[in-house]
């Protein structure tokens, strides 16, 4: 395919690769057209292509330099590929990380009985609906406990992420701040992962789907997908960071064209609520800020001004069901990947300017 990256199927991370990613102490460009920003990545399953198109195309941009990143479920995935890609040779390593994992987790699945149908790829890419895999796994799902179906807790993506990160190195040579995003499940609270904490196991943590996989534990705390509190969590960002620029590479569409009115429509509307709920409730709560400030009600200091922008496309988006999410088809995920360097370049050439400047997300329009 046009655009392949040369990518070695051998394992990376010997000593000669921590050598080179020593030296390699600013990944980013320099000069006065450099805006710097942070990024937070929503998860979503096999959505998170998207996002992967998205990166892909910002690592090619020498305006654009990322001083943090906040990730969860497919999103931290992603974010730890990109730190990681980055403190080992730069820009066109992160790239080649992206690429590898995402290659990889499509010949993963081209070995599973989890493949669309003839009839699906005929209705539409993406689409699993007719799957008789994906069918009985989401009865599975219903009937039975991942302790019950999948007892010895088997996961080959926690394999994958292992052999193309060597998490120790990561930890040591991280060229951007990295925040993942979990929920503890019994205290009911949001749990960050960052610094010294990140490892595959707060990964694994932050994209832990109760009906899917056994809860992930770390510590003596036991952890499920962080998109149930916050998908992405933006907060650290604006408290670890001083970079004022904020981008959300948003996959789960906010708004729908239609009322669902199937069962199976239900619950994917369902799923993309549930998975947003985090994310306007923290939107919310900027928006109050930015607003309280603007009126001269917070001038102590302790609060500053941040701006938003989001890099989406929810036309696309919203024609996918809770299925599509599970498609790790090759040609689905390159065609996710060629959908978010679009939308990365259309708000590349519209918004740009606007960095260091305003906000180019109007929040009360999407999210109020």
């Amino acid at each position: 395919m046009a655009d392949q990256l040369d990518i070695a199927e051998d394992r990376w991370t010997d000593e000669a690769e921590r050598w080179l990613g020593a030296q390699c102490v600013d990944p980013w460009p320099r000069g006065p057209e450099v805006r710097q920003v942070t990024l937070a990545l929503q998860g979503g399953g096999a959505h998170g292509a998207f996002t992967w198109g998205v990166l892909d195309r910002l690592l090619e941009d020498d305006r654009i330099a990322v001083e943090g990143v906040s990730g969860t479920s497919a999103g931290a995935m992603n974010a730890v590929l990109l730190a990681y890609g980055l403190a080992l040779g730069g820009r066109a390593e992160a790239r080649r990380r992206l690429h590898a994992f995402w290659q990889r987790a499509a010949t993963l699945a081209a070995w599973s009985p989890l493949q669309p149908t003839a009839f699906d790829r005929l209705l539409g890419l993406g689409r699993m609906d007719l799957s008789p895999a994906w069918n009985l796994l989401d009865l599975a799902g219903r009937l039975l406990s991942p302790y019950q179906f999948n007892p010895l807790n088997l996961d080959p993506v926690r394999a994958l992420l292992a052999d193309l990160i060597d998490f120790d190195f990561l930890r040591q040579g991280q060229a951007m701040k990295v925040y993942i995003c979990a929920t503890n499940v019994t205290r009911g609270r949001m749990q960050i992962f960052t610094g010294s904490d990140i490892s595959v196991e707060a990964v694994m943590a932050s994209a832990c789907l109760p009906f899917m996989s056994q809860a992930v534990e770390i510590d003596g705390e036991h952890y499920w997908d962080g998109g149930y509190l916050g998908n992405p969590a933006i907060y650290p960002l604006m408290q670890g960071c001083a970079a004022q620029d904020v981008v959300l590479v948003q996959i789960n569409p906010m708004r729908i064209e239609s009322v669902p009115t199937t069962a199976q429509e239900i619950l994917d509307r369902l799923n993309t609520l549930t998975f947003n709920a985090g994310l306007v409730r923290e939107m919310r709560a900027i928006d109050l800020i930015t607003r309280l400030i603007d009126q001269g009600k917070i001038t102590d200091g302790s609060l500053r001004r941040f701006y938003l922008h989001r890099i989406a496309d929810e036309a696309t988006m919203a024609s996918f069901g809770a299925s599509s999410k599970m498609n790790a088809d090759w040609l689905f995920l390159w065609w996710l990947r060629g959908k978010g360097r679009e939308a990365a370049e259309r708000w590349l050439a519209e918004h740009y300017e606007a960095l260091g400047q305003r906000s180019s997300l109007s929040i009360p329009d999407i999210y109020l």
